[in-house]
Formats: C-alpha cells, sequence, structure tokens
C-alpha cells in the first residue's frame, strides 16, 4: 500500500511525450532555433472565467516565416459571451469547423513542441493556455516565451528604462514597423503579424549590436 504522497500522477501520453522532450532538447544557434508566433483569441479578458475560442501559430526559422509550418483552431466552448463577438467575429454556432478542448491541447502541444513562443502581450496568451491546460489535470507550459512588446521596448529605449514602461499595441507596432494589418483580430492573422515584428524588431536590434540571446525572454 502506497501512502497518497507517494503516489505519482498519470498524465496521458501526449503531455509526457511534450515534457520529456525538454529534456533532450539542446540550445542551438539563434539562426537554426525554431519560433512560434501565437495568438489566441477568447470569449474575453478574464482568465479565470473565459475560454480559449481559436489558435493561431506559425513557425519561423533563421528569419524565415514558414507559411507551411502553421497551425489554426476553432474550439468549441459552452462558456461564450456574445460582446466580444464583434472583435474577433467567430460565433458559437458559426460554419467554421470546431473541435473539442482536449482536441485543440493535445494539437496545440505536438505542433510548438519545444520551440520558443513568440507573442505580443504573450503573457495572456500564455495564462489562458495554461489555465486551459489546468482544467485537463495537466501541468503548465515549459516554453521559452518572447513578448514583441518588451523587445520593441528595448528597441526604442535601450537607455532610459523609466520609458519601458510604456506600452505598444498590435496596431502601433504595425504602423510604427509598415506591417499591413491583414486579418487583425484573427489568431492566425494576429501570430502573422506578430512574427513579422520579431524578424523586423530582432533585425534592427541585432544591427544596433544589442540584441543578446538571453536578453530575448521576458
Amino acid at each position: 500500500m502506497k501512502w497518497p504522497w507517494q503516489l505519482t500522477k498519470e498524465y496521458p501520453p501526449y503531455w509526457e511525450q511534450y515534457e520529456s522532450a525538454f529534456a533532450k532538447a539542446e540550445q542551438k544557434p539563434l539562426a537554426e532555433t525554431r519560433f512560434v508566433a501565437l495568438d489566441t483569441e477568447t470569449t474575453g479578458l478574464d482568465i479565470k472565467k473565459d475560454r480559449i475560442l481559436s489558435i493561431g501559430a506559425v513557425g519561423l526559422k533563421g528569419n524565415t516565416i514558414a507559411v507551411s509550418d502553421s497551425l489554426e483552431l476553432y474550439v468549441a466552448q459552452d462558456h461564450y459571451d456574445s460582446k466580444s463577438t464583434p472583435i474577433h467575429g467567430i460565433l458559437k454556432k458559426g460554419k467554421v469547423k470546431k473541435i473539442e478542448e482536449a482536441e485543440a491541447i493535445q494539437q496545440t502541444l505536438a505542433y510548438i513542441g519545444t520551440a520558443i513562443i513568440i507573442g505580443h502581450h504573450i503573457g495572456f496568451d500564455i495564462a489562458v493556455i495554461n489555465k486551459m491546460l489546468q482544467r485537463h489535470h495537466l501541468g503548465k507550459l515549459k516554453n521559452k516565451v518572447i513578448d514583441t512588446s518588451t523587445l520593441y521596448k528595448k528597441l526604442q529605449h535601450p537607455v532610459n528604462r523609466m520609458s519601458m514602461q510604456q506600452g505598444y499595441s498590435l496596431d502601433q507596432l504595425s504602423e510604427a514597423l509598415k506591417i499591413p494589418l491583414y486579418d487583425r483580430h484573427t489568431a492566425s492573422g494576429d501570430a502573422m503579424i506578430t512574427a513579422l515584428a520579431f524578424i523586423k524588431i530582432s533585425k534592427r536590434l541585432k544591427k544596433d549590436g544589442t540584441l543578446k540571446f538571453k536578453e530575448l525572454f521576458t
């Protein structure tokens, strides 16, 4: 007989595979590292009660976006707030094909693997994904994370750290970097905009000699 604290929690194979991949992963040069620009559309902004409606992502390597390396999922949800519909345009009973949350988790984890996740104000997206994982009795994401908002602040305010408190929306970033707002407020569209922003910002930081690998992360 085992005492409760001696019992090992059992996870589904797909989660164990996701976790174990990090133990084998080696840090590669920046040009060979796989990044994934990711965005979510949700029923609202309350991390505790709101749900993910859509996940969009696209892969990058060596400052090149791999359009074929992409993910677009729509998640079926009982919890739905119609007030957010004008923003994301996702209808509760729309024609787009939706999958159950458990399936969305499996596909997302299989897609991102050990890649470094990029996002604009990515803290929110990571939080809602982790909340989704928690609902299914799984752990938190283990990937390293880069916030393009923070990265842009390093470009704009390399010396004055007080100015780092200033926030930048994705619209402001797109305008400053001359990125077309294609499919804005869709998860896949915002992921593509974020990917383009990351490439432009990192190129400028590298040109200025201020880009260091460890400083990329939030």
